[in-house]
């Protein structure tokens, strides 16, 4: 402990030494300090003791504190909270969350250090022991000893805590006169977000998980719509619970809403309703018809500027509450009826959307502009990695680019833009025979490649495939939903007096576990997706007649191990040349408009095919 030695001086005064070991240990440094009043050396008795035998913080030896020595404006906390004040651009609530973080998260380490250079300054080495702090849960220097045990931050958190620390740091570089040299926060090292989950990781919903949620909203259809506006749009919270009649909009003949308004909350934490969250927040975003006829009933009968979505009591919805009463009990429903483990946010229902529109090929400027962010990084930032989704159609056009016999990309066919070939050189296709298109097998996108022979599998047969899992349980759930997805043609093969030995072969066997996979393949180590296919098939005779009139639009449920029917495109085609010289146009894919039209544009590719076979032949007769 510290304690006070006295010492008289000739000329009848006394010194007052406060002397320690420090940190308390007995081969400890001798430190010691020195004043000319014993009150004073009482008092900083008392800090040595409360600082565990250490000097106090922001105390300059022979001197005093820090802050009674330099300008008190350029103290560290006074300093942060008037740069708070003077930034522009941010809503209230985030200027005072911003504060809050400063007391809270920061003055507890640097308030007793100054913002200048010179002795007393904040220094990259008190930057980098408040990150370890942070991220361990460690109490600040400045903490009472009362105060609960702080929070072990994430990653994320603690990187946008030390953005806002190092603003702070660079307006004292940045100051006319200039503070300080260099920013201490430039050299930081920040805990690996690759290595930690994020605490606010984004869900994406499939569509069938997002059917169950929309189903299990239906006690208040009110809540229902109001969430499937947001699915549909990837609108903000704020943005649509502020709409009003006058945002229905028409844009090119459809129908469309603007966003231009929405609500925030001010440093109190009262909301208000003002401009949307940057300037590429104001936008027009287009709707299906069923919608806006939805929006239309509702806006009937009310004022222009009235709100179209409205709480339990009138006025504004607010997050919280419709979370409370009408999205957890509903999530926990879905949980309860379908099997739903996602725990997705009202937020995601935005993320959601952005997947689908990547997952169906929308470039990423559109997907951009309507979800409204104010630069196209962002959407990379947030989205990048879905990107995988366009590999098929980044080597299309790599393909078309490289080889002059390769089809045009289907985006550009898609998107009307064929003209993008206009003025191209155009190359004479060489052919040798009939091109044949096959299908892009999709089979291994969510396999592990491992092979596992030397370890037991659990197979189950399904329409005589045996198909071979690494998981029992990943197994019988296969098994089980295959059997469900089977279930109304078994009950149709009865009535028409099947055999069930024919019966059994289109149900699923097992799973049975075997010491070691032998077959071919490797084993599933996870559950293969599953997509709901259609699919259309039609035959032409070689002179271009029909060899059987062409089926209709089929649909089935298809597993990602089924390579002959299995895709996660909206629409594909290929035109095939059978033996005996006829023709096959077949189309598939998981949106059934966009099947039919390649469907048509398969018929068309396979009659142009049957045109030029005279010419194949003797093109080949003649080599």
């Amino acid at each position: 402990m510290a304690y006070i030695k006295k010492r008289d001086k000739r000329d009848g005064t006394a010194s007052f030494t406060v002397m320690w070991r420090a940190g308390g240990a007995r081969g400890g440094k001798q430190e010691s300090e020195v004043f000319e009043d014993e009150t004073a050396a009482e008092r900083f008795r008392d800090l040595v003791n409360g600082h565990g035998q250490q000097w106090p913080l922001g105390w300059v030896r022979g001197r005093g504190f820090i802050a009674d020595l330099r300008r008190p404006e350029t103290m560290f906390e006074p300093f942060a909270l008037a740069h708070i004040d003077r930034l522009t651009g941010i809503q209230g609530d985030t200027r005072s969350k911003y504060k809050k973080l400063v007391i809270g998260n920061m003055s507890p380490w640097f308030k007793p250090y100054s913002v200048e250079d010179g002795e007393g300054s904040i220094i990259r080495d008190m930057v980098q022991d408040w990150v370890n702090d942070l991220q361990n849960g460690r109490a600040a220097p400045l903490d009472p000893a009362d105060r609960k045990p702080r929070t072990k931050y994430k990653p994320k958190t603690i990187s946008n805590q030390h953005g806002l620390l190092a603003a702070i740091l660079q307006a004292a570089v940045d100051a006319e006169p200039s503070l300080r040299a260099s920013n201490p926060c430039a050299k930081t090292r920040l805990p690996r977000l690759d290595g930690e989950e994020d605490e606010e990781e984004a869900v994406f919903l499939e569509r069938d998980e997002w059917a169950w949620i929309h189903e299990c909203l239906g006690a208040d259809p009110e809540a229902q719509e109001l969430a499937e506006l947001i699915t549909e749009t990837g609108f903000r919270w704020g943005e649509a619970t502020a709409l009003q009649p006058r945002d229905m909009r028409r844009r090119n003949g459809r129908p469309a809403i603007r966003i231009q308004r929405a609500w925030k909350r001010n440093e109190d934490g009262k909301p208000y309703m003002g401009a949307p969250k940057s300037k590429k927040s104001r936008r027009t975003v287009v709707i299906r018809w069923s919608l806006w006829e939805r929006l239309q009933r509702r806006a009937k009968g009310l004022k222009q500027n009235d709100l179209l979505y409205t709480g339990p009591e009138g006025g504004r919805w607010d997050a919280g509450t419709f979370r409370r009463l009408r999205w957890l009990p509903a999530i926990e429903l879905a949980a309860e009826k379908y099997g739903l483990i996602k725990r997705p946010r009202i937020h995601d229902l935005r993320h959601s959307h952005a997947s689908w529109l990547i997952a169906a090929k929308v470039p990423l400027p559109a997907i951009q502009a309507r979800l409204g962010h104010e630069s196209i990084t962002t959407t990379v930032d947030r989205y990048g990695h879905l990107l995988d989704a366009l590999d098929d159609e980044v080597m299309a056009a790599v393909e078309w680019a490289m080889d002059p016999t390769a089809p045009l990309p289907g985006f550009l066919e898609r998107a009307g833009m064929v003209a993008a070939t206009d003025g191209l050189p155009h190359v004479p296709r060489q052919l040798s025979g009939l091109v044949q298109e096959t299908w892009k097998d999709a089979s291994g996108v969510m396999q592990d490649a491992t092979e596992y022979g030397a370890e037991r599998a659990f197979v189950v047969a399904l329409d005589g495939r045996d198909v071979p899992f690494a998981d029992r349980q990943h197994a019988q759930d296969v098994a089980d939903q295959w059997n469900d997805d089977h279930e109304e043609e078994i009950v149709a093969m009865r009535a028409d007096g099947w055999s069930e030995e024919q019966i059994a072969g289109r149900r699923a066997i097992g799973p049975e576990e075997r010491e070691r996979w032998t077959g071919d393949g490797p084993v599933w180590t996870q559950m293969p997706d599953r997509q709901f296919v259609y699919s259309a098939l039609s035959s032409y005779e070689a002179d271009g007649t029909l060899s059987y009139e062409p089926l209709p639009v089929s649909s089935r449920w298809t597993w990602e191990f089924e390579s002959d029917g299995f895709t996660t495109r909206a629409a594909e085609f290929r035109t095939e040349f059978r033996p005996g010289g006829s023709i096959e146009a077949h189309a598939r894919g998981i949106n059934r408009s966009a099947v039919i039209r390649a469907f048509e544009e398969s018929r068309v590719t396979a009659l142009g095919a049957c045109a030029r076979q005279p010419d194949l032949n003797l093109t080949s007769a003649e080599a």
